[in-house]
C-alpha cells in the first residue's frame, strides 16, 4: 500500500479523504493556501504546506508548486478529490511520467472523457443512447444556426471545455441564438481558456439520473444510481438514491450499459457516468473521472467506502468488489449546506462562525470542514458541509433529514438550512413530481 498521499484539495473533501487514508495506515499531505492556514483538513493531516495565495491559480492549481510539495514530502501518492486538478490531463500526465501514483483513471483517459465531445462519441460507439446534437466543437457562428435548425429549438449551448453551467445557454428561438451562442463563447473562453461550443436538444422536464461505478483492471461494478434533479442553475442541492422514478427494468438496462462502456474504456477508479432521463428514456449526458460530492449517499445505502476503494485501486490496479458484493438497502439523502442567502439571491455569506453544533444520530452523517470560530471565506466554492440521512425507505429519510436539519446550528453566517427544509416539505418533492427545471421555475425562496 501506498505510504503517504498528498491531497490535492481542501475542505470537506480533502477531510474526507484523510480520514479514508488514515483507516489504510497511510500518512496524509495537507496542501493548503495562505488562508487556509486554520481549516480542518490542515489539523487533521501528518504533515501539511502552503503552496501559495488565496487565489486557487496560485494555490490548489498551482502545478509547480504541488509538484514541489509532492517532491519536499516524499509522497508516493495524490489524491485530487473533485474539483480543482482532479481532472486535469497536464496534472495527471506529469504525475505518471515522474512515478507518481494519481488516485483516478489514466490521463488519457481523462482526456477523453473530459472532452464532452469526445466522451459522447465513445458512448454512442459502446450503446448508450446520447442526445441529438452537434458532432463537434464549434465556434463558427453561422455553423451554430445550421445546426441549431437542424436539430430544431429549443436548444442548449454548452462549453465544451468544461461543465457546472458556466458557458451553458437554453435557446427557444432563432431570435435569440446569435446573442447567446456568443455569450456561451466568452464564457467558455473566460472558464475553460476555449471557446468551443456544442449545441444538443433541450429536454424541457429531464431528471437528472447518474451512475456510480468502481473499475479495474480485472472489472467494471456499478454502485447503483443517484437521483440529483434537485438542482438550481444547473447546480445540484439535494441528492438521493435509489431514484423514485426509475422502473427495475430501466434501472437494469441503464447499469448493464453503463458498465459495458467503462470496462470498454479501460477505466481504472471511481467515475459516475450522467443521464438525462425524460419521458421513460434516457440519454447519456457525460462522465466524471473523479469522486463526486454526492458520493456518501451511496455510500450510505451500500455500506461501502468509495474513497478507500478508489485507493486500493490505485494502489492494485483492480476492484476487490463483485458485483453480488453489491446489496443497497433503504434510502439515502444528500442535502449540501452553503454559506450563502437564499433571500437574497444565494449570495455568498462569507464570515466567522460562532456557535457550531452539527446533527447526529441513527443513521445521520455530516461530512464538513467546519468548528466554531472557523472563517469560511469568499475564495472558494460556497459549500461548507453536506448531511446524509438513511432511512428504512424514502420517507422515513425524509423525516430523518428534516430531523437533523433541525438540530443544525451555524451561527455567525447565513446557510441555506432553512431553504432545505422548506424544500423538503414541499409537496413536490414528497411525490417526486419535480425535475432539474423546478427550483428555476418556481419561487419558492
Amino acid at each position: 500500500m501506498f505510504k503517504k498521499i498528498l491531497i490535492a484539495n481542501r475542505g470537506e473533501i480533502a477531510v474526507r479523504i484523510i480520514r479514508a487514508c488514515k483507516e489504510w495506515g497511510i500518512s496524509t499531505v495537507a496542501i493548503h493556501s495562505d488562508v487556509d492556514k486554520e481549516s480542518m483538513h490542515v489539523k487533521l493531516a501528518d504533515e501539511s504546506l502552503c503552496v501559495g495565495s488565496h487565489q486557487p491559480s496560485d494555490s490548489y492549481l498551482n502545478i509547480p508548486s504541488i509538484l514541489s510539495a509532492i517532491e519536499v514530502t516524499n509522497s508516493d501518492a495524490v489524491h485530487p478529490g473533485y474539483g480543482f486538478l482532479s481532472e486535469n490531463y497536464n496534472f495527471a500526465k506529469i504525475l505518471e511520467d515522474n512515478n507518481i501514483k494519481f488516485v483516478g483513471p489514466s490521463p488519457d483517459v481523462i482526456q477523453k472523457m473530459g472532452d464532452k465531445i469526445e466522451a459522447k462519441k465513445i458512448a454512442k460507439k459502446y450503446g448508450l443512447p446520447v442526445i441529438e446534437g452537434s458532432e463537434g466543437g464549434i465556434s463558427n457562428l453561422e455553423d451554430g444556426k445550421k445546426i441549431a435548425k437542424e436539430i430544431g429549438f429549443p436548444i442548449l449551448i454548452k462549453a465544451a471545455g468544461g461543465g457546472g453551467g458556466k458557458g451553458m445557454k437554453i435557446v427557444r428561438s432563432e431570435d435569440e441564438f446569435e446573442n447567446l451562442f456568443l455569450t456561451a463563447k466568452s464564457e467558455a473562453k473566460k472558464f475553460f481558456a476555449n471557446d468551443e461550443v456544442y449545441i444538443e436538444k433541450f429536454f424541457e422536464n429531464p431528471r437528472h439520473i447518474e451512475v456510480q461505478v468502481l473499475s479495474g483492471k480485472n472489472r467494471t461494478v456499478h454502485l447503483h444510481e443517484r437521483d440529483c434533479s434537485v438542482q438550481r442553475r444547473h447546480q445540484k442541492l439535494i441528492e438521493e438514491t435509489p431514484s423514485p422514478v426509475l422502473t427495475e427494468s430501466l434501472r437494469n438496462e441503464i447499469f448493464e450499459k453503463t458498465v459495458n462502456m467503462v470496462s470498454q474504456i479501460n477505466y481504472e477508479g471511481a467515475g459516475t457516468v450522467e443521464y438525462i432521463y425524460e419521458n421513460g428514456k434516457f440519454y447519456f449526458l457525460e462522465m466524471n473521472t473523479r469522486v463526486q460530492v454526492e458520493h456518501p449517499v451511496t455510500e450510505m445505502v451500500t455500506g461501502i467506502d468509495i474513497v478507500k476503494e478508489q485507493i486500493w485501486i490505485a494502489h492494485s490496479g483492480n476492484t476487490a468488489l463483485k458485483q453480488s458484493d453489491i446489496n443497497p438497502r433503504g434510502h439515502a439523502i444528500e442535502c449540501r449546506i452553503n454559506a450563502e442567502d437564499p433571500s437574497k439571491n444565494f449570495q455568498p455569506s462569507p464570515g466567522l462562525i460562532g456557535m457550531c453544533h452539527q446533527p447526529s444520530g441513527f443513521r445521520t452523517r455530516v461530512d464538513g470542514a467546519i468548528y466554531q470560530g472557523y472563517k469560511v471565506t469568499p475564495y472558494y466554492d460556497s459549500m461548507i458541509c453536506k448531511l446524509i440521512c438513511h432511512g428504512r425507505n424514502r420517507t422515513e429519510a425524509i423525516q430523518r433529514t428534516l430531523r437533523s436539519l433541525d438540530e443544525f446550528v451555524i451561527e455567525g453566517i447565513t446557510t441555506t438550512i432553512n431553504l432545505h427544509k422548506t424544500l423538503l416539505k414541499h409537496k413536490k418533492f414528497i411525490n417526486s413530481d419535480f425535475n432539474v427545471t423546478w427550483l428555476d421555475r418556481e419561487k419558492i425562496v
